[in-house]
């Protein structure tokens, strides 16, 4: 590639998550902003990684969101035939140090989408200041970019969504409900931009605060529910049988976010449901929240209650989704 082709590049940013099982303290200090967390809460994600196949020693192909992380941006570089990076908060690749890389190949400008398509400060927000704190002084001299604060409304999005969820609706047969998820934030967090904390896995974890650059609430619930409709109008489906809920709830005493999923699933069969097929709309690849709090703990309670819970195959390598993440960047700013 040449210099001139070189100096605009794509930058994707995302979570990030531990490559081991004892990398889990260190990286929840990254999560936190550096304050340590209590073992119980270390020990119990490390049970729940440990259920989806983390061990102390890496996997070959690495941890599912890493993974299918580095694989969105490989499938959209070719796509676009222009290079695409990948950064992650709260572990490896940093996001400071994929921008230090940009800038050695020469890279001077940027179009920057975070892999949360709903605009929050508890997460666009938190990558943004990431981004901005690595680019630095040299923001206006060597290096700038624009950054796309979110996507929740790419037709595209809906699409591959629904392209996902219709083979799981037809196997589960035509009485099953439809319920759409999304990940909980303390119900604080979407009032003002002085009082945000971040999270992860439905922990809680306080330590940074007024990362915000303006008083409005927070846009989360609303573009979490809009991609719920979308998706709900692609796949043509009754209203009255397709439901919303905010999963992974922290386990402190602070109000977060509801309904709760395990409440929605009571509602649901004690409403006569025996089926339900979940999906979760603001992830866009197979990670904990996924494979452990669906697949493991949901499913476990949604038996208990008599229902069948399924779930729609996570978006991952969609090809629909490489073209939203497209069309979102060459799009919008």
């Amino acid at each position: 590639m040449s210099s001139s082709q070189n100096q605009h590049a794509i930058l994707l940013l995302a979570h990030g998550t531990p490559d081991v099982l004892s990398q889990m303290a260190d990286y929840l200090q990254k999560v936190t902003g550096g304050r340590p967390m209590p073992q119980h809460v270390v020990e119990e994600l490390q049970h729940r990684y440990a259920e989806i196949g983390l061990r102390e020693e890496p996997l070959q192909e690495g941890p599912p969101l890493t993974r299918w992380t580095l694989e969105q941006g490989k499938l959209l570089s070719e796509l676009l035939g222009q290079k695409v990076y990948v950064g992650m908060r709260n572990w490896h690749p940093y996001i400071a140090d994929v921008v230090a890389q940009m800038k050695a190949d020469g890279v001077t400008r940027a179009r920057v989408l975070c892999l949360a398509p709903q605009n929050s400060r508890t997460s666009t927000g938190l990558y943004k200041k990431a981004l901005i704190a690595a680019v630095g002084d040299a923001l206006t001299i060597d290096f700038s970019f624009e950054f796309i604060s979110g996507w929740a409304d790419e037709p595209l999005l809906a699409q591959a969504f629904a392209e996902r969820m219709a083979p799981a609706l037809a196997a589960a047969g035509e009485k099953a409900a439809v319920l759409f998820t999304a990940h909980a934030v303390p119900c604080r967090t979407i009032m003002s931009a002085q009082s945000d904390a971040p999270h992860h896995n439905g922990i809680p974890v306080d330590g940074l605060q007024n990362y915000g650059d303006h008083e409005d609430p927070d846009p989360y619930p609303v573009e979490c529910k809009q991609t719920a409709i979308a998706i709900a109008r692609e796949l043509k489906l009754n209203d009255a049988d397709w439901f919303f809920a905010f999963q992974s709830q922290g386990i402190a005493g602070a109000p977060w976010l509801g309904p709760t999923v395990p409440d929605t699933l009571a509602a649901l069969a004690a409403s006569g449901y025996k089926a339900v097929v979940l999906q979760p709309v603001g992830f866009l690849c197979d990670h904990v929240e996924i494979l452990y709090d669906i697949d493991v703990d949901f499913r476990q309670q949604a038996a208990a209650l008599g229902l069948q819970l399924s779930r729609a195959q996570s978006l991952n390598d969609s090809p629909t989704l490489i073209r939203a993440l497209a069309h979102t960047l060459t799009s919008r700013a």
